[in-house]
């Protein structure tokens, strides 16, 4: 029994590290990705799923080892998981409203036509 507990303490250690590196892996691309829309991307995308890893560990660690089930850590994972993506649409969206320039190797700008025909018209 104390083997069977000791590894799912290290798969559930495992599984909160592998989180942490997903997170770190997102701030790498916070920093060398070239324009705002890229970062963006990464900050919503990894780091959502790293912190909900995280959370999900040990909301896990917490229900089977502790025999308590963690209403504010499920409610963390909810906060998280709606918030976030919204919040990096939001900025990539006031980031093209104001301006702010794609790449130079951007290759498509679907809201181009839009754009303009909003200018137009206005």
């Amino acid at each position: 029994m104390e083997t069977i507990q000791a590894f799912g303490e290290h798969a559930l250690g495992l599984f909160i590290l592998i989180g942490a590196i997903i997170c770190a892996i997102s701030t790498f691309g916070l920093i060398r990705l070239p324009d705002v829309y890229l970062r963006s991307h990464a900050a919503t995308k990894s780091a959502t799923l790293g912190v909900l890893i995280i959370l999900s560990g040990s909301f896990f660690y917490f229900m089977f080892y502790l025999d308590h089930i963690s209403a504010k850590i499920l409610l963390g994972i909810v906060f998280v998981f709606l918030t976030s993506p919204v919040a990096g649409h939001l900025n990539g969206r006031a980031a093209y409203r104001t301006g702010v320039p794609l790449w130079k190797e951007s290759v498509q700008d679907e809201l181009k036509q839009v754009r303009e025909h909003i200018r137009e018209d206005a």
